[in-house]
């Protein structure tokens, strides 16, 4: 007899199940579907991710984790656009003596010299110059409001002068400016009020911008020149001119330079000056100012120059001496004029002692050229400024006899006059004093 499991018919639902796994097996283990399958899924899932993080739902997901982002503040102005010069150098002579070691000079601010860093043994390292932080001194110096014509620049640091030093006063003319002239030109300043008198201040270089800069580093110091293609200073003075300044810094010497070239086709009158405000930084009262000179300009009440020169000696306006006079508690606001030199000395000789702190500041007036010194020294005792300039204050004006030079160079076309200062730090010792 047959055996029955051989003759057994398969169920339908067995028939079914060998046909899906052959099926299987077919289509998908031997052919290679699955890997491609799998691959397919992997690549949709990057798809769907990609799509996500270019929606910034990621980013906005690790933001929400992280909390909200610190706002980020742009970064302050330069000074005129432009970034600052800094000479450097570095102590030689062990701390034992005081040393200059850094100046900070704003190429875009008509190069103004913003700071002056020094040695002292006594203090270590000092700011020498009246100046704020330099992020602040970019926001002040914004070229608008009451810095329109610069007048920042005259509050801080030691800005140049060009092309005069000083105050020029006139006839009002419209807003903000003044009409003047000069051997029958006609000169139309702009102006701010002091005391409500009309008055042009500090020249037309203290705003501007160099359109070329040069610094060489040297193995004590370094030196930066920066050129300004000043033109007629948009039409307010006769002829065109070409400045350039030029800074050179050692251990023991600032050498500064200014240089007025005439590259119009007229002759033009000019005036070089610098206005350092020099920061007090030990006992005012204890200061000793020593200046080379033997008058000083008489003032109106409205503080115009009468046009009479008024002996300083044996006044409180004496400080000729040698060894100076010291400052106390007086308030200076005047121009000194009629300048001298010492048999021994290369120029007349200024300087500011501050026996608290052991040291000096000596400023040799290297052109001849350079006429008056204006002195301020306000109450308040922040800073004791001292100007070296070719012209008195107002050198236009009428009030003057013909006798007397107010200090006005004229050139004529392609000729150049040079302002030149040497500024010195020393010890408080008797060989100094020589």
């Amino acid at each position: 007899m047959d055996d029955p499991r051989l003759s057994r018919t398969p169920s339908p639902n067995r028939r079914l199940t060998e046909w899906a796994y052959s099926l299987w097996q077919a289509a998908v283990l031997r052919s290679g579907m699955l890997t491609l399958t799998i691959i397919a899924i992997l690549l949709l899932g990057f798809a769907f991710a990609w799509r996500e993080h270019m929606k910034g739902q990621f980013g906005r997901l690790k933001r929400e984790l992280k909390g909200p982002a610190a706002a980020v503040a742009p970064p302050p102005p330069l000074p005129g656009g432009q970034d600052p010069i800094v000479l450097e150098r570095s102590t030689i002579e062990g701390g034992s003596v005081p040393e200059f070691l850094s100046a900070t000079l704003l190429p875009g601010r008509g190069m103004n010299i913003f700071q002056i860093k020094a040695y002292l043994p006594s203090k270590g390292e000092v700011e020498l110059l009246s100046s704020p932080p330099l992020e602040e001194a970019g926001r002040l110096m914004n070229g608008k409001n009451s810095d329109a014509n610069g007048a920042a620049s005259l509050s801080l640091g030691a800005a140049f002068e060009a092309p005069w030093a000083g105050r020029i006063f006139g006839a009002p003319s419209g807003n903000n400016s003044i009409n003047t002239s000069w051997n029958g030109t006609a000169i139309h300043l702009p102006s701010d009020r002091s005391n409500g008198i009309a008055v042009a201040t500090g020249g037309l270089l203290l705003k501007a911008a160099s359109n070329s800069v040069k610094t060489n580093v040297m193995p004590d110091g370094g030196d930066a020149e920066a050129t300004y293609e000043s033109g007629s200073f948009d039409e307010h003075w006769p002829s065109k001119l070409r400045i350039t300044s030029t800074a050179q810094l050692s251990g023991r010497v600032l050498d500064i330079k200014l240089t007025a070239l005439n590259v119009g086709d007229t002759a033009a009158p000019v005036g070089l000056g610098w206005h350092p405000l020099f920061r007090v930084i030990g006992n005012r009262g204890s200061m000793v100012l020593r200046l080379p000179s033997q008058a000083r300009i008489e003032r109106s009440h409205a503080n115009t120059p009468t046009g009479k020169l008024l002996p300083v000696t044996g006044t409180r306006y004496d400080f000729s001496d040698r060894m100076g006079s010291v400052l106390g508690n007086a308030e200076i606001d005047d121009t000194f004029v009629h300048l001298r030199q010492a048999p021994l000395d290369n120029g007349p000789v200024a300087e500011l002692r501050d026996p608290t702190n052991n040291f000096g500041l000596r400023m040799t007036l290297l052109s001849p050229s350079i006429k008056a010194l204006h002195v301020s020294a306000p109450a308040d005792g922040k800073y004791v400024m001292i100007s070296p300039q070719f012209n008195y204050d107002d050198p236009f004006g009428r009030q003057w006899s013909r006798e007397e030079d107010t200090g006005m160079i004229v050139l004529q076309p392609g000729q150049s006059t040079q302002w030149r200062v040497r500024l010195e730090i020393f010890a408080l010792t008797s060989n100094s004093l020589q």
